[in-house]
């Protein structure tokens, strides 16, 4: 149970990646066109209309809005409810490894240049990278044990009269 973790990565975990998912579900549903045209910004020089902007793109958009909020639902179904700490860790173990899958996509497509780049980056790629990085290094600190061991759970005993 989330409870039972250090309080730093409690924090994290409970409530900033909580708030931070919704976001990521309204931004494509309150504007798709934005939520398209910040994936990647056009490269300097170039057009700035190089991104598709079809109906594919926007239901691709809206699908990713649309997985954000299922994954906030895991999350609070996970973190809140679980009494077993073997099951939170799992679910940390299986975001860790999205994490680095989502920013290495990521990177991949902004190319070497632009990933390096970081005084370009829009909020979109600091969600995509930064944050992404951040909580990824956050899960590794945590499953390291770097952040002290959880703490036990009280059990209630049951008196015998």
């Amino acid at each position: 149970m989330a409870s039972q973790l250090p309080a730093f990565p409690r924090t994290i975990f409970t409530i900033v990646e909580p708030i931070s998912l919704i976001g990521g579900f309204l931004g494509p549903f309150l504007d798709p066109e934005w939520f398209i045209n910040s994936q990647i910004d056009a490269p300097p020089g170039s057009d700035d209309s190089f991104a598709p902007r079809d109906d594919n793109a926007r239901l691709i958009a809206l699908q990713l809005g649309n997985t954000y909020g299922l994954l906030f639902l895991l999350g609070v179904a996970v973190l809140y409810t679980t009494t077993e700490l073997k099951v939170v860790r799992n679910y940390l173990i299986a975001l860790w490894i999205a994490d680095i899958s989502h920013v290495g996509v990521t990177c991949w497509l902004l190319g070497y240049d632009r990933t390096l780049d970081v005084g370009s980056w829009n909020a979109v790629t600091w969600g995509n990278v930064g944050f992404t990085t951040f909580l990824c290094l956050t899960r590794t600190a945590y499953l390291l044990g770097l952040f002290g061991p959880d703490r036990q759970a009280i059990t209630r005993s049951k008196k015998i009269a």
